[in-house]
């Protein structure tokens, strides 16, 4: 599981920063979460291949993390792209998007399909035989969703040697991959457990920004192996999250303390402070095992 950070400051881009965007890899799936301007640019300069994102993930509507997504669909055409995109976010996206194609004729050489969403609840946004994602409702100015990507429980590893010890014919092995004991002629019934490994734990990666601090997302992510919580503030401006509904450093170590989660990744940081080793210190009061996003840096879970 990789994750790329195209972005993650807040608010407006800037010579050396850029508003959020990030493509994570699980699975041999390629997924953008949120399209702020320069989306692009910062894709080229991290030597992502275009052609293999073919679903957008957007948390909400606000211009930091959706104002790329136009230039990006427009781009994927000039390029003479032919795979379908399909792009998942708030109900309003589509309107969003269609109207800049319209009024620039500037229609796609592709199929472009929308997902809206505006349900309070948590919900399947995308599965299939190796990834699920789902919602992850979240409190800010506009309708948002935080998105959670999960591994699905890989197939049972042979043990090799025990299977032709027991001289197990070939066609079993799939029903001993998916978790079945095995009946030999004479009666014996071999458990799984011997004639199997066990498959590498699902990975999980939990993505919330923007928000105010929530704990009704805890039993969406409890256990998460990779959190990524947005920390606009430190604790210093705390009194300024009420107003913005966003979350401190402090605020987002907390949640990932209460969820169990493995790894707490902050973002979004406000451009106020002088650096932003100030938001590790701070979470790290309360949550140890705590990284920095930074605008083209790469981790491998």
């Amino acid at each position: 599981m990789n994750l790329t950070i195209l972005g993650c400051y807040a608010a407006t881009p800037r010579t050396l920063t850029n508003p959020t965007s990030q493509v994570l890899e699980i699975k041999n799936r390629m997924f953008l979460i949120d399209c702020g301007e320069g989306t692009q640019v910062q894709l080229r300069k991290n030597k992502i291949r275009f052609s293999k994102i073919n679903h957008v993930f957007i948390s909400h509507l606000h211009g930091d993390h959706v104002y790329g997504l136009i230039g990006l669909i427009s781009t994927f055409s000039l390029l003479g792209r032919k795979n379908d995109l399909h792009v998942h976010g708030p109900k309003g996206i589509k309107e969003m998007m269609l109207v800049q194609l319209k009024l620039s004729a500037s229609w796609t050489t592709y199929n472009l399909y929308f997902h809206e969403l505006e349900g309070n609840e948590s919900q399947v946004v995308f599965e299939d035989d190796k990834v699920i994602v789902r919602t992850i409702p979240l409190k800010h100015k506009v309708y948002t969703n935080g998105y959670l990507f999960e591994e699905k429980p890989a197939e049972r590893k042979l043990h090799i040697g025990k299977v032709e010890d027991y001289g197990i014919d070939t066609c079993y092995y799939q029903k001993i991959k998916n978790g079945s004991d095995i009946t030999l002629d004479d009666g014996r019934v071999i458990s799984n457990s011997e004639l199997t490994f066990d498959p590498p734990a699902p990975k999980s990666y939990a993505f919330c920004s923007d928000t105010l601090y929530s704990e009704d997302i805890l039993p969406i992510i409890n256990n998460v192996d990779v959190l990524y919580h947005e920390s606009t503030f430190l604790d210093t401006e705390e009194y300024l999250c009420e107003k913005t509904m966003h979350s401190t450093a402090k605020q987002a170590a907390t949640i990932a303390k209460k969820a169990n989660a493995k790894h707490l990744l902050l973002g979004h940081f406000s451009t106020r402070y002088d650096s932003i080793e100030l938001f590790k210190e701070e979470a790290q009061t309360v949550f140890e095992n705590v990284e920095l996003a930074d605008d083209g840096k790469f981790f491998e879970f």
